[in-house]
């Protein structure tokens, strides 16, 4: 395996958090990984009209607790600005 795909293997660790007894990742790091022009917003809109294609559990929005938990887990300004709780994908 050659230097750029350990950095890339690297970085996407560094994006899974556990959450629910669950490995996640946020929809803004997968926004990022895809390169979504329009970030979060084409991840949960693509996620919400195809919803019957995906398992019961493949996604949820965090909680306020668990946001706050998991705020701690990387540094704060990576997901500054924010409306409401992300969401999360399992899989």
């Amino acid at each position: 395996m050659n230097a750029m795909a350990l950095i890339e293997e690297e970085k996407i660790k560094n994006m899974i958090y556990e959450v629910r007894g669950k490995q996640v990742m946020l929809n803004s790091d997968l926004a990022q990984l895809y390169e979504c022009v329009n970030g979060t917003k084409t991840i949960n809109q693509s996620v919400k009209r195809n919803i019957d294609r995906f398992p019961e559990d493949f996604y949820f929005q965090l909680t306020n607790e668990e946001y706050k938990n998991l705020k701690f887990q990387f540094e704060t300004s990576k997901h500054g600005g924010i409306r409401k709780n992300p969401y999360v994908f399992t899989e």
